[in-house]
């Protein structure tokens, strides 16, 4: 329905605009991190551990400076949304959906745990998959498993093949759905 009533200029260009930037930003992500498996069965200081001696401001946390700083800071966030709307929409969680002015107080607190644990998870979880080196300040390198060769590196494959599998599902999908009806095969 609000497909309907939107403008055209929103449905030829605003939606097909949005579907190639989240495109973009899910691409971008999977190179990246299929960049640093490579650096991972290359190198070993690609593991994901702590920074020894923090200088910032006098090195850059990215290969390509300022620009390179500016995507890892658009893909945490485009990792960020993506996680929360991947959490409220698996079938475990849709009931955990605020309702507005009906919303109980229990779910309230249920929301802002889930949501305080996806927060914290989320430098761990960038700093993992190789999006950033960057701390945050916080030591998370710290963590025993960071510094296990096997936990990373399936957690970064399994991270590349299944992102890869959704995208090519639902790009697949949606291509094959405009072809049936475009071919009048859906009456």
């Amino acid at each position: 329905e609000l497909r309907h009533r939107a403008s055209p200029w929103q449905r030829n260009l605003g939606y097909p605009l949005a579907m190639l930037g989240l495109l973009a930003l899910t691409g971008i992500s999977v190179l990246i991190v299929c960049f640093h498996v490579l650096e991972l069965l290359l190198d070993d200081a690609a593991m994901p551990r702590g920074m020894e001696d923090a200088s910032l401001g006098q090195v850059s946390f990215s290969i390509f400076g300022s620009f390179g700083a500016a995507l890892q800071v658009v893909l945490i966030f485009y990792l960020m949304v993506s996680s929360v709307v991947g959490f409220y929409s698996s079938p475990l969680f849709t009931r955990l959906l605020p309702e507005r002015q009906d919303t109980p107080l229990t779910k309230i607190i249920g929301n802002c745990v889930s949501l305080l644990v996806l927060s914290s998870a989320l430098p761990v979880f960038s700093r993992t998959l190789g999006i950033t080196r960057f701390d945050l300040l916080g030591d998370f390198g710290r963590f025993n498993w960071l510094g296990n060769f096997y936990i990373v590196f399936l957690y970064n494959m399994g991270f590349a093949g299944l992102t890869t599998l959704c995208l090519v599902k639902r790009v697949s999908w949606a291509v094959q759905a405009e072809l049936i009806r475009a071919f009048g095969e859906d009456r």
